[in-house]
This record gives C-alpha cells, structure tokens and sequence, in this order.
C-alpha cells in the first residue's frame, strides 16, 4: 500500500507558474509508475502527465511544453512544474502512483490549482 499527498496547488496569475508535489509513503516508490490527473468542474478527470519507474515521461497535448514532470525516487517525491499556466489548467489536481507489476492503483486527495486574473 502507498498514501500520496499533494501539496503546491492555489491562486496564480495566467502566466504565471506553479509546481506541485507528491509525497508518497508506505512502499517502495520506486516501483511505481506516477502520473498527475487533473479534474475540472463538470468535467471528467484526464492524466495530465506521467512518468514511469523507467524515467519515461509523457504528457496530455494540451500542456506540452509548458508542463514538466519528474521524480525524485530517494525522496519519494514526483513533481509537476507548470508553466505558462491558462485560465483552462484551472482543476483539481491528483496524484497517481500505479504499481508496475500489478497495475493497482492509489490515488491522493488533491490540490486546487485555480488560474485567473
């Protein structure tokens, strides 16, 4: 079992950029592959990025470019740095470790992310 905590989310400008954390604690992180899920208002939750315990990374189109994300095993931390944030970034964001060999899934409880003048 793994508890995954999100933390970096709150109010910022269009522009402007954020970065958000997971901390992940309970197992062996390293085994993981990790991804950051966003949800916004009506909407159905989509991943935003992933990586996977290999270091290979992908993104939603939306946000190539502009958002960057990363791990750091022996700190059982994965990052997202958000850049150039719009107004349509503005959701929930989740953090999302998936054990490599089984495939089960644990889910954190989110941070606001909230773009707008």
């Amino acid at each position: 079992q793994v508890q995954l905590v999100e933390s970096g989310g709150g109010l910022v400008q269009p522009g402007g950029s954020l970065r958000l954390s997971c901390a992940a604690s309970g197992s062996v992180f390293s085994r993981y592959d990790m991804g950051w899920y966003r949800q916004a208002p009506g909407k159905q939750r989509e991943l935003v990025a992933a990586i996977t315990t290999g270091g290979t990374t992908n993104y939603a189109t939306s946000v190539k470019g502009r958002f960057t994300i990363s791990r750091d095993n022996a700190k059982n931390t994965v990052y997202l740095q958000m850049n150039s944030l719009k107004p349509e970034d503005t959701a929930v964001f989740y953090c999302n470790g998936k054990h490599y060999r089984s495939g089960f899934s644990y889910w954190g409880q989110g941070t606001q992310v909230t773009v707008s003048s």
